[in-house]
């Protein structure tokens, strides 16, 4: 294993077309309930906590080697909003184009044939790690990190935060990622054993509200 590769996988800079992508922090800003750096704090907490926690455990199960297939109905299952899994799937097929590129793989070959439109983003990032030689614990990093890396970055633009306090923010929330990476693989390892149905499934009706209001958006600076 190199660990060195889980900073490829999770640098902001790696290709996979998260930049587009907000995390619900564009609806969230126009609505009024993200307007500064707590506000910014209590929406990746519940973003961390809901979508990050679903994602990671998908991310660790895949890390593992659990079926994709079933992998990605369970993410359809947990994803309500048809807006949500259409950018799930359109962030997988980036990610995987990136990482075959990266770390060329068999196994990755086979997902993108399986999955020509695209798999869900969490599912395609634990195959990555796996072929990257990262572990679950690794891919459930990447997952709950991005959940709220994404949405504090899209702030600094959509309200002129300061870079800084956003990235105070993160650092705050940091043992609560370690706890919902830890959560995640504690999952994905039940799931080896009883199926994807014991995987983390906590809902953000409002995320799914939210996106859905956000794709009938005439103009918006995010894809999601």
């Amino acid at each position: 294993m190199s660990r060195a590769a889980l900073l490829v996988l999770a640098d902001g800079r790696f290709p996979a077309g998260g930049h587009a992508h907000s995390g619900g922090a564009e609806a969230a800003v126009k609505a009024g309930r993200v307007t500064d750096a707590a506000t910014l704090e209590d929406f990746c907490r519940g973003r961390l906590h809901t979508a990050g926690l679903v994602a990671a455990g998908l991310a660790a199960a895949a890390a593992r080697g659990l079926d994709p297939v079933e992998l990605d109905a369970a993410a359809d299952a947990r994803t309500p909003s048809p807006a949500l899994r259409t950018a799930a799937r359109r962030l997988g097929r980036q990610l995987l184009r990136a990482a075959r590129a990266t770390w060329p793989s068999p196994e990755l070959d086979a997902l993108a044939g399986r999955f020509p439109k695209g798999a869900h983003q969490p599912v395609v990032l634990g195959a990555v790690a796996r072929a990257a030689g990262l572990g679950a614990l690794d891919a459930a990093y990447c997952a709950v990190y991005e959940s709220v890396s994404g949405p504090a970055t899209a702030v600094v633009r959509l309200l002129s935060l300061d870079p800084f306090e956003a990235t105070a923010v993160l650092a705050r929330l940091a043992p609560e990622l370690d706890l919902v990476a830890d959560r995640a693989v504690e999952a994905a390892g039940r799931a080896v054993g009883e199926g994807v149905g014991v995987l983390p499934a906590g809902s953000a009706p409002l995320l799914e509200l939210s996106a859905e209001a956000h794709a009938a958006w005439p103009v918006r600076l995010f894809a999601s």
